[in-house]
């Protein structure tokens, strides 16, 4: 039975999994959109609509879940299984304006709509308060603006609406909060005041503004009134007239009051704590012009104005001179008028630093001058207390110059060849200016006016220029012009291409006397020639000074420390130094010493040869005799060989037939043993005495002066 289920079992699985078919869905898209529009009045209710295109492969129930989101940020999100899902806004604000998407996930499906930018249209009407009602003038009233159901960032324009004028505002922008605050001055005149304001904000096509807010009302109460100013005995006067200002105004209190009175930027009178000034003068016609009467408490200053004009009562007086420009000792005649011959009280005065230095009372002044006359004269003229000065004239004196002196600033009258000349003119007498002259023969150079003397630089210095330099000097006296003296410029030209000779040249003989020859190619007399010789230092031989472009140097009996190098160099005024080239002198012997020499070589030479012809001679005789004679003997060849290698003793050792030398100087036989034939012959011996020879001479010579001992036959 058990078996049979199994298969009843199994056969029904296999018939449902037959008929199981697979769910597959795919997003065709999705869309959203804006009811009743993307563009909303501020106030009127919106919807946000997202819709999801979905294909399935079955009639199959899927879960949606919906995301809103506003310029990036999360604004609402539901779960349906609908393909559709709505965002309610039932009042739409301005806030609400941006781009809104939709993302919609079903499984492990996500797809995300386009944006769609959204505007509601308008903004909320601001709010404005002010925290006083009433003020004073010069005090400060504090505005507060505010968007309530705004979002930053907003800007603020604040308002002050006078009665009769443009409303005056100001600008405020707000980044992080939706109000605004701002504070008012309050002026003088500022009666009765009005303030408003209204915000924007920035939307993509711009800038939206706000309704203007309520009008807020606040009354200005002042400390004082505005000043009155009059004047008598009226504001058109004649010069002469006592002219009196009174400047006062109504405060409620007094304290801290202060009243000025003024013309242009110039205070001419004060007071504190008063309600009024008083001012008087004498009216001249510079008091013409604009006055102003200005009250001041703490912030608050009021002005008054009024303009005044002062006729003239006489013109200003003319000073007239008989001549401005003249010479010392000469007669000036001041006069001093007015036009239309009115009288008037005259006086002549002339300007000083220290102050007007009054001449005389009169209208006529007539002196004789000298220099000291010369300066700014002015003439004043009163009638009926009003005092008027002329405009200065200018009266210059004149002393004659004195005649001009010309020199070289430097002092000597030369020029070194391209170097500049700078000259001086100067007078020592003569008013100034003085103009001053220069001329180079007969060209003027240059003109130059000064107070006592002038300076010309010739920078054009030619090695032909020699029609001297003069000045003149003249001013404005009479006498005319004076003329220096003719300056006559020695122009000094280098040295140039200093070179040195001698004769004879490169071999010198003792004894002999050379002559060195020292030149210059160029350069200005007088000429200062230095010879020197090259050694361990420089050493001075001898120096000239020549007007010429050489010298001769004759150096007498030349000796063998004479050879080495020589060179000289030359100067003049110039103070430059030119060195010539080298020369190498070789003192070497004369004619008759070589001769000398040669005859004494010649007769060593033949001495010498004489000497070795005797040597060979005696050689050859003393080989022929007492060698053979002594052949016999048995002991003589062991004696020679004995001698022959017993070494010298004294240098004085002879190399003969076995003898020594002792100190004697005595030659001895050194064989006591001799044979029978020699024991019985009869031998015969001379003493010799050596002397002492000349080391020079031939040591064979020395050889031949010993004793010899020979055989008995020897000669």
């Amino acid at each position: 039975m058990y078996l049979a289920l199994l298969v009843i079992f199994l056969q029904c699985s296999e018939l449902y999994a037959q008929g199981k078919v697979y769910q597959v869905f795919t997003f065709n898209g999705v869309k959203i959109k804006v009811e009743p529009s993307d563009k909303v009045k501020n106030g009127a209710p919106m919807s946000i609509i997202c819709h999801a295109d979905i294909s399935k492969n079955t009639d199959f129930q899927l879960k949606h879940n919906f995301t809103f989101f506003k310029d990036g940020k999360l604004v609402f999100m539901t779960i349906s299984d609908k393909e559709d899902a709505r965002y309610e806004i039932p009042v739409a604000k301005s806030a609400d304006t941006g781009d809104y998407e939709c993302r919609v996930k079903a499984g492990d499906k996500l797809v995300i709509s386009k944006p769609i930018y959204v505007w509601v249209a308008g903004m909320t009407k601001p709010i404005l308060t002010a925290d006083k009602k009433e003020v004073s003038e010069g005090e400060i009233v504090k505005l507060r603006c505010e968007l309530p159901e705004e979002v930053p960032p907003l800007e603020f324009y604040f308002r002050k609406i006078k009665t009769n004028s443009e409303p005056i505002a100001k600008r405020v922008a707000e980044q992080n909060q939706n109000f605004s605050e701002m504070e008012y001055y309050v002026e003088a005149g500022d009666n009765i005041l009005q303030f408003d304001c209204f915000g924007k904000r920035q939307v993509k096509s711009g800038w939206e503004s706000s309704q203007h807010s309520n009008k807020t009302l606040v009354t200005v109460k002042e400390p004082f009134r505005n000043p009155t100013l009059i004047t008598t005995p009226s504001n058109n006067l004649t010069e002469g007239d006592i002219i009196e200002f009174q400047c006062s105004t109504v405060a409620a209190e007094m304290r801290g009051i202060e009243i000025i009175f003024q013309k242009n930027r110039t205070i001419l009178n004060s007071v504190r704590d008063k309600k009024s000034l008083k001012y008087s003068t004498l009216a001249t016609q510079e008091d013409s012009g604009e006055y102003l009467c200005k009250v001041e408490q703490g912030a608050v200053s009021k002005t008054t104005k009024l303009n005044v004009f002062v006729s003239e009562l006489f013109p200003k007086p003319t000073l007239s001179a008989s001549m401005t420009q003249l010479d010392e000792n000469k007669d000036l005649i001041l006069n001093c008028s007015i036009n239309g011959s009115r009288r008037a009280n005259f006086s002549i005065l002339r300007k000083s630093s220290s102050g007007d230095i009054l001449l005389k009372k009169s209208r006529i002044l007539a002196i004789k001058v000298n220099v000291n006359d010369t300066g700014s004269y002015t003439c004043k003229a009163e009638v009926k207390g009003i005092v008027k000065e002329s405009k200065p004239v200018r009266i210059s004196v004149y002393a004659p110059v004195s005649k001009p002196t010309l020199s070289v600033v430097s002092g000597s009258p030369e020029v070194v060849l391209g170097n500049p000349l700078q000259l001086i003119c100067h007078s020592v007498m003569g008013t100034p200016p003085i103009t001053f002259t220069f001329y180079k023969g007969d060209e003027i150079k240059k003109n130059v006016t000064n107070d006592t003397y002038a300076t010309f630089l010739d920078e054009d210095i030619g090695l032909n220029d020699n029609g001297g330099y003069k000045c003149d000097a003249r001013n404005n006296h009479s006498s005319g012009v004076k003329t220096s003296n003719i300056l006559n410029v020695t122009v000094i030209v280098p040295i140039r291409g200093a070179s040195l000779g001698s004769v004879p040249y490169g071999e010198v003989e003792v004894g002999s006397d050379t002559a060195f020859l020292c030149s210059v190619k160029e350069g200005s007399w007088p000429i200062h020639f230095k010879f020197f010789k090259k050694t361990d230092h420089e050493e001075l031989l001898h120096e000239a000074r020549e007007y010429s472009d050489r010298t001769i140097w004759h150096k007498k009996t030349m000796k063998r420390r004479d050879t080495g190098t020589y060179y000289c160099m030359a100067s003049n005024r110039a103070s430059v130094d030119v060195r010539s080239h080298p020369i190498t002198i070789s003192v070497i012997l004369a004619a008759w010493q070589k001769g000398v020499i040669a005859a004494f070589v010649l007769t060593a030479m033949a001495g010498a040869g004489a000497v070795a012809l005797w040597w060979f001679l005696c050689k050859k005789k003393k080989a022929k005799g007492p060698s053979m004679e002594m052949s016999g003997s048995a002991l003589a060849p062991s004696l020679a060989s004995e001698k022959l290698t017993r070494p010298p003793s004294d240098g004085n050792y002879y190399s003969g037939s076995g003898y020594i030398e002792d100190n004697e100087n005595h030659m001895k036989s050194t064989d006591e043993s001799k044979g029978p034939d020699l024991e019985s012959a009869e031998v015969d011996y001379t003493e010799v005495e050596v002397s002492t020879l000349d080391p020079h001479r031939d040591s064979m010579e020395n050889r031949h002066s010993q004793r010899i001992y020979g055989h008995p036959d020897a000669t």
